[in-house]
């Protein structure tokens, strides 16, 4: 069962050791949106205009998509017309990251312990069990982004997700930002993907830059 873009971009955010995710609040808006974008991508969703229809019911036999899209199914069904995607980006950042944990708990690619912060307060920190997956996932953004080769839909969608949270530095934790925007930037782009690929990844990516915008505009005022 292929792991998700949702789980590659949470696979980025947990540090190995410790468990503790880094830049929670913006690589949740990229779990969320990659749920969003995975679902698109396998025709189950569509986003017109930036608003969210479900187009197939049929279960994708992934768990974490599949919970989701029942979800959004009855989400969207008591709109009165189809409802912009930065609503459920707003609605489902907080409940995406949580689920996309379990998912890679129950995947055996993190474990779950309980510490207490200053002795006191629980909390729960999810290190990394099997770290073949993010290797792989690594290595895979390197070929693309630092070494030019040419991305597939997947690595497509999840190099824009990257750049529109404004990630790179998860993803490319020892090479400064400036050096990878720019080729990021073209990916995200739709640069050597099909139309119907490019279109979905531009929405979700406006959809992100949209609700992240919102968030900092809000915490100004």
């Amino acid at each position: 069962m292929p792991v998700t873009l949702g789980e590659e971009i949470m696979l980025l955010s947990l540090d190995d050791e410790t468990g503790a995710a880094k830049s929670r609040e913006a690589a949740g808006w990229a779990v969320a949106g990659g749920t969003l974008l995975e679902l698109v991508l396998a025709g189950r969703l569509s986003v017109d205009d930036g608003r969210l229809s479900v187009t197939d019911r049929t279960p994708t036999g992934v768990p974490l998509l599949d919970e989701r899209l029942g979800l959004i199914d009855a989400w969207t069904a008591k709109k009165s017309k189809p409802p912009r995607a930065t609503e459920w980006l707003t609605r489902e950042r907080g409940k995406a990251v949580g689920a996309t944990i379990d998912s890679l708990r129950v995947r055996g690619l993190v474990t779950e312990e309980q510490r207490k912060v200053l002795g006191l307060f629980p909390v729960r920190r999810y290190p990394e069990a099997d770290g073949t997956t993010e290797a792989e996932l690594r290595e895979r953004l390197a070929s693309v982004v630092l070494r030019g080769a040419d991305p597939d839909d997947r690595s497509a969608g999840l190099i824009a997700l990257i750049h529109a949270a404004k990630l790179h530095r998860l993803a490319f934790p020892e090479v400064p930002a400036r050096e990878v925007r720019p080729r990021m930037e073209e990916i995200a782009e739709g640069h050597g993907v099909g139309d119907d690929v490019r279109a979905a990844i531009r929405t979700m990516q406006a959809a992100l830059v949209a609700v992240t915008a919102a968030v900092v505009v809000t915490a100004v005022t």
